[in-house]
């Protein structure tokens, strides 16, 4: 963003806050954008630590477990902008946040490549048995044998979501020889040779191993029950790498302890500790031929450099010339710059007349608008006008106090 044109507010002064232990690529783009006051912490901080912390801050970099609520954003008086880097945003109220004019991105395919692979790992030393026999090599007990042990190549993988990472998964899978079966609630096109399923119950009772890979919202909690685990292919093997409200843990337990199910490999849980080295426990501790990880799917040095220079790019793009393409929260706007301006952003809470009422307030001081862009959602609108710089400064008080008015910045 070396070529971009400086922002009123002096870098300088741009309070950012990464917490999670975000990558250094991250930090990096930052200072060499000009941004030197940039503070990274190591973990998640409670709500009342956030609270604390925030006061000051312009721009709070966070991956998954920090929670943004509405009582953190209360506080937070001077925050222009959130970067989650990672896949979701459901740790942020962006309801709060787009009440407040507070612009929220993510990094929604960064570390797709990373969660497929996984998936294609978990899936060949789980249909091998390999977690068992690893477990008995460790403990000085020799088991080779082929009973219960399967080659990938001819079986079919079932897929509950057939987006970003569903569709790498199928590509990979497809590579090494299975079938692919999907089933999501949006119709989607299929790759190579995958093949849609009308129903959950026609997938699961036609799959050798099961992946998830769907968003965490209400329809999905608990998809996977007690009653849908009846129907899954009896030996077959279930994949969580998505959601851990997702999958009902104590009925998956059971239906693995009766032999209904051969295995499972889980990386998300409906609760997880906060910091490394807490303790944790779940239904499926000890049972035979489970592979459980600690929400890795993503954590790998390339998903994360990918996920630091994308949110990165994000960011700057809407503080140095208030582009909002990829924003949860503030309607997505993306405009060329324009000569001879300076450029003001306009927050505003989505009522018929605001934007009458700012062009009026212009209008009557004869400010010149050379430039105007407007989108609303169903909360805020969003404006950002380009106008004559020799009268920027007065523009930027009346559109202040325009009525139902957010937040006004001066970009430029």
């Amino acid at each position: 963003m070396s070529d971009s044109k400086p922002t009123s507010y002096p870098k300088e002064k741009i309070n950012i806050l990464f917490l999670e232990n975000i990558s250094d690529t991250a930090v990096k783009q930052f200072k060499d954008a000009g941004y030197a006051n940039v503070r990274k912490l190591g973990g998640a901080l409670s709500e009342d630590q956030l609270i604390e912390e925030i006061r000051n801050v312009h721009l709070l970099g966070i991956r998954s477990k920090t929670q943004v609520t509405r009582r953190v954003l209360d506080h937070a008086s001077k925050l222009q902008a959130i970067g989650c880097f990672c896949i979701g945003v459901n740790q942020v109220d962006l309801k709060a946040a787009t009440q407040q004019g507070v612009v929220v991105f993510n990094a929604p395919y960064s570390n797709t490549r990373s969660v497929a692979e996984l998936v294609i790992g978990a899936s060949i030393m789980l249909i091998r048995r390999i977690p068992d026999k690893n477990r008995f090599a460790h403990e000085g007990i020799w088991q080779k044998e082929a009973k219960g042990s399967y080659e990938l190549r001819g079986k079919t993988l079932g897929l509950i979501g057939y987006g970003n990472i569903g569709t790498q998964v199928s590509i990979l899978a497809e590579s090494m020889g299975m079938r692919v079966k999907f089933y999501d609630v949006v119709t989607k096109l299929p790759l190579g040779n995958a093949e849609a399923c009308k129903s959950l119950k026609e997938l699961v009772s036609n799959s050798d191993i099961i992946s998830l890979h769907v968003p965490e919202t209400p329809q999905t909690k608990n998809l996977i029950n007690r009653n849908l685990l009846k129907n899954f292919k009896k030996g077959s093997i279930l994949l969580n790498y998505a959601r851990g409200e997702v999958v009902d843990i104590d009925a998956l337990a059971k239906s693995i302890e009766s032999g209904h199910l051969s295995g499972a490999g889980i990386d998300v849980f409906p609760w997880e500790p906060e910091k490394n080295g807490d303790k944790f426990t779940t239904a499926l501790q000890g049972l035979p031929n489970v592979l459980l990880t600690p929400h890795i799917g993503g954590s790998t040095e390339e998903a994360q450099q990918n996920i630091g220079v994308d949110v990165s790019h994000k960011l700057f793009s809407y503080l140095e010339m208030g582009i909002s393409t990829g924003s949860h929260s503030i309607p997505e706007l993306a405009l060329p710059p324009q000569e001879g301006t300076h450029r003001i952003l306009h927050i505003h809470k989505n009522v018929p007349g605001v934007l009458s009422s700012i062009n009026n307030s212009l209008s009557s001081k004869n400010i010149n608008i050379l430039a105007q862009y407007l989108k609303t959602n169903e909360d805020i609108g969003y404006v950002v006008l380009d106008v004559d710089k020799k009268i920027s400064a007065n523009a930027f008080q009346l559109l202040k106090g325009v009525k139902e008015t957010i937040k006004v910045r001066m970009l430029y």
